[in-house]
């Protein structure tokens, strides 16, 4: 992958990740939060962070 396509793709990851984080703190701030969905969530902000921290090693 070139450079521009990697920072694109790091944006992007990193885009993805805050709106995983949104969606976790939306769930939690329901009354009845569901953990299922609050854990699968997790797992892939874990994923996404996991594969930032690849490409940013990789700089």
């Amino acid at each position: 992958m070139n450079t521009e396509k990697m920072e694109k793709h790091l944006i992007a990851l990193k885009e993805k990740h805050k709106a995983l984080e949104t969606r976790i703190e939306e769930e939690n701030a329901r009354p009845a939060p569901n953990d299922a969905i609050i854990q699968e969530l997790k797992k892939q902000k874990l994923k996404i962070k996991e594969e930032i921290y690849e490409i940013e090693s990789k700089k």
